[in-house]
């Protein structure tokens, strides 16, 4: 149970803040996460890391020399915004381009993947390594879709050696993808993680019983065991990842047994001394291994078990010099500091010029903002309601924690002068961040879409308003629901082709609008009959026939009370 925090919503923001002071020699605070606070030559390739917060170490403890220039991170057990991605990469990149890395888990893939396509744009080049490391996940045939557990670590300090060294960026790319294919891990738990606030664990496992295969979010495990002694949990970490040991591996093995949170490091070397034992008598040599909390998930108590079978390179790499917050191998690199002005300069998003016909429009926008959240503060029960009688329940809740942090980050960013694109560009990167999951990444690109198009030069006619509701459709429809899936484009795309029909048949912006906020409503009443495609509500879709989808209801609502 966790015991010390003040407001549950503030607790990854007051994290940060308390990890940057106490870590000032490494790392600095930047929009969206942490980066170096130390300089790297010009023209290095930039890693950058990143995911929810709750798995410390990772990620923001392995940014430092050797290892990371910069760590996205987003709320507990949320992936970070694609904005907050984009602002740090921006802010960690000396010249030689970026690598993405993170574990493989769906919302990362959304926002990391949208972030390469921002940085993309902005002349910067980017690559991708998602981490695979976790054999309960998926069978060995679909390693592509394994989630990335303790395995980050063997990608990200052989990425960040390779880094170090000058190594170009497809070079660093093509070493972070040979440790990841060389990677295996496997866990179990003998009791869930409970966030700050919660009353209840994420999930329970019965007295004298452990979670066999869990992921690192609270996710239950494939199986349930009596819990064995210390010699027979190794064994059963052991027996299974050498089932998966990978082709052309060699006899050479970095072993690293991981705590995830709760487990006393005392335990940990006892069952540490049966794995190198069993390791030891199956031929393998062992080399510079790891034991103690290295990717944990808040306070479980469970215990993981990493292979990484590097070949000659990868063990040099492996074994090369780093210096982060939370890992440190080898002797101390002296490194300059950052002067003080670029210390400070990434901590909030930037505001550029605008128009006072946009700043005067700004502060509309974030009038709407606040709208919203009145609007969803009253809706956010009967919108939980709808969606937990085939989902997890949580839209209402995530929907009132998105807009509340939009309608003071549009406060705070029209405060500063920023125009209208710019305050919903900021106010959707703060949606997306404490809403969290899908619809939070949702509602994250659409407000960047329209914020983009919407621009701070001057006040919007009607056609410029229509391009950006069809902008932010485009960035919705990207993340792969179609109309018919029972999802928010029910909603969201008859809006769009109403609004579009209308603008263009000379409707002023008012009468266009109210018509579209009509279709959109009769089309989230008509996903009543619908059976879900998408996202968790599909694996109990025949119960959610009869209901209506709680993220078209939640859109028709929205765009019905912003009208202008």
């Amino acid at each position: 149970m966790t015991r010390l925090f003040n407001d549950p919503a503030d607790f990854a923001d007051e994290m940060v803040d308390g990890f940057v002071a106490a870590n000032r020699a490494w790392v600095r605070k930047v929009h969206g996460g942490v980066a170096r606070s130390t300089a790297s030559p010009d023209g290095t390739v930039a890693l950058v890391i990143g995911g929810g917060s709750g798995h410390y170490p990772a990620f923001g403890g392995l940014v430092g020399h050797g290892l990371a220039a910069g760590a996205a991170m987003g709320n507990l057990f949320a992936s970070p915004s694609a904005q907050q991605v984009t602002a740090v990469a921006r802010a960690s990149q000396h010249g030689g381009g970026v690598l993405l890395s993170y574990g493989n888990y769906a919302g990362d893939v959304l926002n990391f993947d949208a972030a390469a396509r921002s940085l993309t744009e902005l002349g910067i080049d980017v690559r991708t390594v998602r981490v695979t490391d976790d054999v309960a996940s998926a069978p060995g045939g679909e390693a592509h879709k394994r989630r990335g557990i303790a395995g980050d670590l063997c990608v990200f300090k052989v990425a960040g050696a390779a880094a170090e060294r000058g190594d170009t960026l497809d070079e660093v790319t093509e070493v972070a993808t040979r440790a990841n294919d060389r990677t295996r891990s496997f866990g179990v738990a003998f009791s869930g993680c409970s966030l700050p606030g919660a009353d209840e664990p994420l999930f329970t496992v019965p007295e004298g019983r452990m979670a066999i295969g869990m992921g690192i979010h609270g996710e239950r495990g494939i199986d349930e065991a009596d819990v064995p002694t210390a010699d027979g949990l190794a064994e059963l970490l052991t027996d299974r990842l050498l089932q998966e040991r990978p082709e052309g591996a060699g006899d050479r093995v970095v072993p690293i047994l991981n705590g995830l949170g709760s487990v006393k490091y005392e335990e940990l070397f006892v069952v540490f001394n049966a794995v190198q034992q069993r390791l030891t008598d199956a031929g393998i040599t062992i080399v510079e291994p790891e034991v103690g909390e290295l990717v944990t998930s808040f306070d479980m108590a469970g215990v993981s078990l990493t292979l990484f079978w590097p070949d000659a390179e990868l063990e040099q790499l492996w074994a090369a010099p780093a210096n982060a917050p939370a890992f440190r191998k080898g002797a101390a690199v002296a490194q300059e500091r950052l002067p003080e002005d670029v210390l400070t300069a990434d901590v909030v998003a930037p505001v550029g010029p605008a128009s006072d016909e946009s700043r005067t429009l700004a502060r509309q926008v974030a009038d709407g903002f606040h709208t919203v959240r009145d609007l969803l503060d009253a809706h956010a029960d009967e919108l939980g309601r709808i969606d937990a009688i085939a989902g997890d329940g949580d839209h209402g809740i995530g929907m009132q924690r998105g807009s509340t942090a939009a309608d003071a980050a549009a406060r705070e960013a029209a405060e500063r002068g920023a125009g209208a694109g710019t305050v919903l560009t900021i106010a959707g990167d703060a949606w997306s961040d404490k809403a969290g999951g899908t619809s939070g990444a949702i509602w994250g690109a659409a407000l960047e879409a329209l914020g983009r198009v919407i621009g701070d030069r001057e006040r919007p006619t009607a056609a410029t308003v229509q391009r950006a509701v069809h902008a932010a459709t485009d960035a919705v429809l990207a993340f792969g629901a179609a109309v018919g899936d029972k999802t928010m484009v029910d909603a969201l795309v008859p809006f769009d082709d109403v609004l579009t029909t209308r603008i263009a048949a000379g409707d002023d912006l008012t009468t266009a609008w109210r018509a579209a906020a009509d279709a959109a409503q009769q089309a989230a009443d008509g996903t009543v009959d619908l059976l879900p495609r998408m996202g968790r509500a599909r694996t109990h879709a025949e119960d959610a026939v009869g209901t209506p989808d709680p993220g078209a209801v939640s859109f028709a609502l929205i765009v019905d009370a912003v009208a202008p």
